[in-house]
């Protein structure tokens, strides 16, 4: 974990010794503690600021039996307990957190303040309730549970006990997802290329931008930017995590190595962290 000022100089780092290389989520809570959620060894942990480890919940190494194939989500059969490759963390303001997981499963946990597993929802599928790489998730300002559902192409919205309450499908391969205080919604949208097939609209035939996408609480767009020219200052090659600060400014993580350099389509360089000043 880095940890930087607001204008982007580094203050200090931690976990060296305990991150997978493979750690994909991280929130604060209300209570300031940083809960991380480590896909690599099936993990969420929750530190104090300074990296002190007050909590673990899963074991390291341990997965649940999902049909899993280690390579692709299609092969998830069922779904299972905690964990098999989770994703992200949502903290609730009584404590309790909410994890997506993950590349190896298909259900969304509740757990107490404590790390007792409350519920679990979700199986593989396309319908309502059913999952294809649940991926981030968020609690929005009227207490709801936001997941994006990444290869169904959709955001789908659940009660705080898991129930199914709404479906957004005008979103492209949601990776994140923010709020902001006064309620808009943030989103991050991954690139689809030529060649790859979506669980929900099938075989992608020319290529889709990633970007971000800023909604209402009803669903309704208010804001969408995204462009084919990925490395040029405030687009993006391939947006995966995103946050809003209590200003109100938005911080948008990219996974450009993995989608963009290996595969040649972008410069070493390019950038892979932008923040983006309110106004």
């Amino acid at each position: 974990v880095i940890v930087y000022d607001r204008d982007g100089n580094f203050l200090r780092s931690w976990g060296e010794d305990i991150f997978t290389p493979r750690t994909h989520g991280i929130a604060v809570g209300p209570d300031d503690m940083v809960y991380t959620v480590d896909d690599g060894d099936h993990t969420v942990r929750k530190f104090t600021p300074e990296g002190i480890e007050v909590m673990r919940i899963g074991v390291p190494g341990q997965t649940s039996d999902t049909g899993y194939d280690g390579k692709s989500h299609a092969s998830v059969k069922r779904s299972g307990p905690p964990f098999n490759r989770p994703t992200d963390v949502a903290v609730a303001a009584n404590g309790e957190l909410y994890v997506t997981d993950g590349y190896g499963n298909a259900r969304v946990h509740h757990f107490s303040a404590d790390g007792t597993l409350i519920r679990s929802w979700g199986e593989p599928g396309t319908g309502p309730g059913q999952f294809r790489l649940p991926h981030g998730i968020g609690i929005s300002p009227d207490d709801r549970i936001f997941m994006t559902d990444r290869e169904n192409d959709r955001i789908q919205i659940f009660s705080r006990e898991g129930e199914f309450l709404d479906m957004w499908t005008h979103v492209q391969r949601p990776t994140d997802i923010s709020f902001d205080r006064e309620g808009r919604v943030y989103v991050s949208e991954l690139w689809w290329r030529v060649g790859q097939e979506s669980f929900t609209n099938g075989p992608i035939k020319y290529d889709l931008p990633g970007g971000v996408r800023v909604l209402d609480l009803s669903g309704n767009v208010l804001l969408h930017w995204c462009s084919a020219d990925r490395e040029a200052p405030g687009n993006f090659v391939a947006p995966h995590s995103l946050c809003v600060d209590s200003r109100g400014d938005l911080y948008v993580g990219e996974v450009t190595w993995t989608f963009g350099v290996s595969r040649g389509g972008v410069r070493e360089d390019a950038h892979s962290f932008q923040k983006f000043a309110r106004r």
